[in-house]
């Protein structure tokens, strides 16, 4: 644990610098800045894999409150590439944790910086739009030095990230109530370990394949219904798995897409997705679903999102639900298929869990499919 404060600087990418101090590893970090509203699920934030190759900027004011626990991984590691908070705590106050979030962040050697002001950045970045940049907390880091550096680091955009975080080798999860009904195969973009507990808990037995999977690995499995699952980067880029999931929707069983899935899905219509200015990541994001006519309060976490003028456009869409804060597409339903998916998570673990029913309505759909 650190037992004092180092110095560290934030350097953007349009040349404005925050100056704080050292959390988690000493040493040198880039990626893109997002900014998550969220007031808890800190860890689950780190460890989703969508947020490969991002530097997260917490608007919460206290961060590392109640430390880390096992249990509350998304994956097997810290995934973004950095965090910035504005007051970090070095002890933990609840019982069950396994580490301070300080232990947690050097175990993975994860970069950040703390005791800025966070509001006046994400002020800045809502202003400016996304982009990158750099932090460094190296002995004698240089300003000008970073300011050059940062013009290197790669733009999300036209960036493939998913094969950084897919699985290497299929796996099997069984069901939780002790009835595997049914047989679920996840395709995984970086794939969260709730969509899975989700899915366990409905009676089904979840096998999560790589996403350079064929359509004969699939179809051996047998599945009742498929799940595309989330992921980071630029999904414009990613033809192999557009193809891929077009080849899925021609076996004819129930698709369900979530975030990149969504957007995936989309672009194998024949949609288009586009880069957002700021992107939307936080747990109260209010939708709604135009089937019901009910809102939602829903987690997100996307940089990217379908166009809408592409869905209106195409007679096989159905725009099922959309952002009330930016009418942006939330949700797509292909018609007279038994597919959808939504741009939002269904099965985000600090909740809301308004959206859970989006589980059960696939079960819905592969009872019917049957």
């Amino acid at each position: 644990m650190m037992t004092e404060k180092k110095p560290a600087v934030i350097v953007l990418e349009d040349g404005t610098v925050f100056h704080g101090n050292a959390v988690g590893s000493i040493g040198k970090t880039s990626g893109e800045l997002a900014f998550n509203t969220g007031m808890t699920g800190y860890q689950e934030v780190f460890t989703d894999p969508s947020y490969l190759g991002q530097l997260i900027i917490m608007t919460a004011s206290h961060i590392g409150n109640y430390g880390t626990a096992k249990e509350e991984m998304e994956s097997d590691r810290i995934q973004c590439a950095g965090i910035i908070v504005k007051n970090f705590s070095d002890v933990s106050s609840r019982v069950r944790a396994d580490l301070t979030l300080q232990e947690f962040l050097e175990k993975d050697q994860i970069v950040g910086i703390s005791d800025i002001d966070t509001r006046a950045l994400v002020r800045h970045v809502r202003s400016k739009g996304a982009m990158n940049a750099v932090i460094s907390s190296e002995e004698g880091f240089s300003v000008d030095a970073l300011k050059k550096e940062v013009k290197d680091v790669p733009s999300m955009e036209g960036l493939e990230l998913a094969s950084r975080v897919s699985t290497k080798e299929s796996y099997i999860s069984s069901s939780t109530t002790g009835t595997n009904k049914y047989k679920v195969a996840i395709i995984d973009f970086g794939v969260k370990r709730n969509i899975t507990r989700c899915l366990n808990e409905r009676n089904c037995e979840v096998q999560v394949f790589p996403m350079d999977a064929t359509v004969e690995d699939i179809e051996q499995y047998k599945p009742t219904g498929i799940v595309l699952s989330n992921g980071p980067g630029d999904p414009a880029v990613m033809k192999s798995s557009k193809d891929f999931v077009s080849c899925l929707i021609d076996t004819g069983l129930p698709i369900f897409g979530i975030c990149m899935g969504h957007q995936l899905l989309a672009l194998s219509q024949g949609l288009k997705t586009e880069k957002m200015h700021q992107g939307h990541r936080g747990i109260n994001h209010p939708v709604i679903n135009h089937r019901t006519k009910k809102g939602e309060i829903t987690s997100q976490n996307h940089g990217f999102v379908v166009s809408r003028e592409s869905a209106e456009a195409n007679d096989e869409i159905e725009i099922t639900h959309s952002h009330l804060n930016d009418n942006s597409v939330a949700g797509i339903a292909i018609k007279n298929k038994p597919i959808f998916s939504v741009q939002y998570h269904p099965e985000s673990s600090a909740g809301p869990h308004d959206s859970r029913y989006l589980f059960d309505y696939f079960i819905q759909i592969m009872d019917a499919n049957k």
